[in-house]
């Protein structure tokens, strides 16, 4: 065993064992005062049983007061290697995932959520499924990660995040199958659950080599003068992730 820096998506990061030894790895990004910002709960309860990995977070603790890209994710790990759609075809991602939160403020799916990711961390792209008790969002975006460098757009803002929430299709700890489909080709994106289209996105700017991310996290804005307000004693339990 070894801590050693390696390449995932382009992107440099710490690992604690051999890299091929392992398909996942906590997640992290470089700080801009140097050092190394991990996304791991310190009492989190891993379970790795029949390839489904569970995690449970009793409560969310982790925040950053300055930095909302910091804050956002409690506990999340990154894939070892990516994946990329061929330049004439599609790239299929799926997956099963069940989340069960409890002490979050009824119907704001953004106070904690399991989240999925698709993500070329080179050029700033995340494609993302968030779940929660009642509600899944889907999201599309396009951020400032460190070391990115997002193309500029003819039109439009070069940074963006749009989400579309759903509600009344799932319930607590109910499990379901989730597809991301990318057609290179076609520049489209799409979203599914149990095989029922979600969401469609069309004219997506071309993005290439892309890990996978696994998550618990909360989107609540960093208030100005008060810093991080994402933990107040939501726990997390049967967190669940399936083949990929």
């Amino acid at each position: 065993m070894s801590s050693e820096w390696t390449e995932v998506g382009g992107f440099s990061c710490v690992i604690s064992v051999e890299p091929e030894a392992r398909t996942w790895m906590p997640a992290g990004f470089p700080m801009a005062e140097g050092g190394l910002w991990v996304y791991q709960e310190p009492d989190a309860v891993v379970v790795v049983q029949n390839d489904r990995l569970r995690v449970a977070a009793v409560p969310f603790t982790r925040g950053h007061d300055a930095v909302q890209f910091f804050d956002n994710a409690k506990h999340m790990y990154f894939s070892t290697r990516s994946f990329e759609a061929p330049r004439n075809g599609r790239l299929t991602v799926e997956w099963e995932m069940s989340a069960q939160v409890i002490g979050t403020r009824d119907d704001d799916l953004y106070d904690g959520f399991v989240s999925f990711h698709l993500m070329d961390l080179a050029a700033g792209v995340a494609i993302d499924v968030f779940t929660a008790n009642r509600m899944i969002a889907t999201v599309y975006a396009r951020l400032p990660f460190p070391g990115a460098n997002a193309p500029k757009r003819e039109a439009g803002p070069r940074f963006f995040s749009l989400f579309d929430e759903f509600e009344g299709i799932t319930e607590p700890g109910q499990n379901h199958r989730y597809a991301i489909v990318y057609d290179r080709a076609a520049a489209t994106l799409e979203w599914f659950i149990d095989a029922k289209l979600l969401k469609k996105e069309a004219k997506v700017p071309d993005f290439g080599a892309s890990i996978l991310a696994l998550g618990m996290m909360t989107e609540k804005d960093i208030v100005p003068g008060k810093g991080s307000v994402s933990c107040h004693g939501q726990e997390r339990s049967r967190a669940g992730a399936g083949s990929a």
